[in-house]
């Protein structure tokens, strides 16, 4: 086998869908495994549906998901340029060539003559009329018209597409990654436009003629794109390449929960993102969230993507790049779709959370920290990091979760005790705060040592203060071990909250 090369090939109309990230992911995990290279190309030829700033920022999705191409505008190779609207002289070449050879025609056909033709040939058999070989010879194009009018019209520049002159009834066939043997009749496709009025090539042309000069040994995409193979596969075999052609596997299509296609509409309904980062769309100023921003770690989205479709057949769900490197098969891509589940989503975060070193924790949410206006080190962050990362499903838990070590609670919530409150309990406070001030190592065991020889001494139930103590330090009825936490933001910040929480309950007398 050659070199192994395969390439994601976006078009810059918008931000990185959940399923174009996961193609990137089958492509990368594919060239890493077999030691090929992985390319990125922008196929720009729409200039209709161009969005500025949308190359840009597919390429920062990539480098945040540690996908990096060996080869792409930015990182160029032997086999440029990397857009194909840079590539533009090369499309018409071979163009001119498939018409040359009868494969593809001129057709001069006005919007408004296409419309005609729609409208005239519908019926309840054929509600939606092709531009095929059963109305071709009725439009005007270089089939029908005389050589000499279509040689004029060309010479008086007159508007016009290049066609791929699709046979009337033949079979083509090609061999499909994970589908297998795959057979289509040319009879039921229509004649695609291969190059446009202002000289750029659609994507049929353009993306068999940059896979053939690329050379791209492997082409991995979604399986929306089956009807267009019987083009492909002529266009391969037209120009002579079809013993160059790579190998394809069409990937199964992501699904929301009600079964339908993964789509926007589906995070808008069910309240999660399908982006790989937050992408406002400058024509509409529509702004849609990422998963970045949502508190999701890469290597986190890769691992749940890798197994939207695929498996190693062990049955093991936690995989680093590199486990996935190793074990990926394009084999074992499921044929049917794979239904996304935001909680399962989040499962696979929360995992990857559990992974991280304490101090790695602690470098991820730093941004989020200074966010809050927190000046903190890395040591202090880690700390915290280590007692409350098992509660952390998103980066965002890590505040929601452990905001109370770097700011005393404003507003604690004593609702929960306020029926049990009594002057005993305050007492044991204030005995308890005198004695731990004399605790020789401020750490949980010397801790719970003293508040239980305190209990003891004051006849009481430790579970009487133990949720009253909770709530003085953090607030409310959470958090990891209080005697922890009280280690922790160490003994000056201990007693300033018990003292202060003590002084709010005394205002509020028995009736707080």
């Amino acid at each position: 086998m050659n070199s192994v090369r395969v390439r994601f090939a976006p078009s810059p109309t918008g931000g990185l869908h959940l399923g174009g990230v996961r193609t990137v992911l089958y492509n990368y995990l594919f060239a890493k495994k077999h030691f090929g290279r992985f390319v990125l190309r922008i196929e720009d030829t729409d200039q209709s549906r161009f969005v500025a700033g949308a190359e840009a920022y597919i390429l920062e999705c990539l480098k945040w998901l540690g996908l990096n191409p060996d080869e792409s505008p930015e990182n160029p190779g032997a086999y440029g340029p990397y857009r194909q609207s840079e590539r533009k002289e090369r499309y018409r070449e071979f163009a001119e060539q498939l018409v040359a050879q009868g494969h593809a025609y001129y057709a001069f056909d006005t919007p408004e003559e296409l419309e005609q033709m729609r409208q005239q040939l519908r019926s309840d058999s054929n509600p939606s009329p092709q531009y095929d070989h059963t109305t071709r010879r009725q439009m005007r194009n270089s089939l029908s018209l005389p050589a000499d009018e279509v040689q004029e019209l060309l010479k008086a520049g007159t508007p016009h597409v290049i066609r791929i002159n699709m046979p009337e009834n033949e079979e083509v066939s090609f061999t499909d990654m994970i589908r297998g043997a795959i057979t289509f009749n040319t009879g039921t496709v229509d004649d695609k436009v291969l190059l446009k009025a202002d000289g750029m090539p659609t994507y049929h042309l353009a993306v068999v003629v940059d896979d053939y000069q690329m050379k791209i040994t492997h082409a991995f995409r979604g399986e929306e794109w089956l009807p267009s193979a019987p083009v492909h596969l002529l266009l391969w075999r037209y120009l002579g390449w079809e013993k160059e052609a790579p190998q394809w596997a069409h990937l199964p299509l992501l699904l929301g929960p009600d079964g339908s296609k993964l789509s926007k509409r589906h995070g808008s309904k069910y309240g999660f993102p399908i982006f790989a980062m937050n992408w406002t769309d400058p024509r509409t100023g529509d702004f849609t969230e990422g998963f970045r921003e949502r508190g999701f770690l890469p290597e986190a989205m890769i691992n749940l993507l890798a197994l939207l479709g695929w498996n190693d057949g062990t049955g093991q769900e936690i995989f680093t790049v590199e486990e996935l490197i190793e074990r990926f098969d394009m084999a074992r891509v499921n044929h049917s779709g794979a239904v996304f589940d935001f909680e399962k989503a989040k499962w696979f975060n929360h995992q990857h959370i559990q992974r991280l070193s304490d101090e790695e924790l602690a470098k991820r949410v730093m941004p989020l920290l200074q966010e809050k206006g927190v000046e903190t080190d890395l040591a202090y962050a880690g700390k915290v990091a280590g007692l409350i990362k098992e509660r952390c499903y998103l980066l965002g838990d890590f505040w929601e979760q452990g905001s109370f070590f770097f700011m005393s609670p404003e507003h604690p919530d004593f609702s929960s005790i306020k029926d049990k409150w009594n002057e005993q309990k305050a007492t044991f406070f204030e005995s308890w705060m005198t004695a731990a001030l004399t605790v020789e190592s401020w750490d949980a065991a010397s801790l719970e040592g003293s508040f239980g020889e305190a209990v003891t001494a004051a006849g009481i139930k430790k579970g009487e203060v133990m949720l009253p103590l909770r709530i003085m330090l953090v607030g409310g009825k959470f958090g990891p071990g209080v005697f922890d936490i009280a280690a922790l933001i160490g003994r000056d910040e201990t007693e300033n909250r018990i003292r202060k929480a003590l002084g709010m309950l005394g205002q509020q007398g028995q009736t707080v």
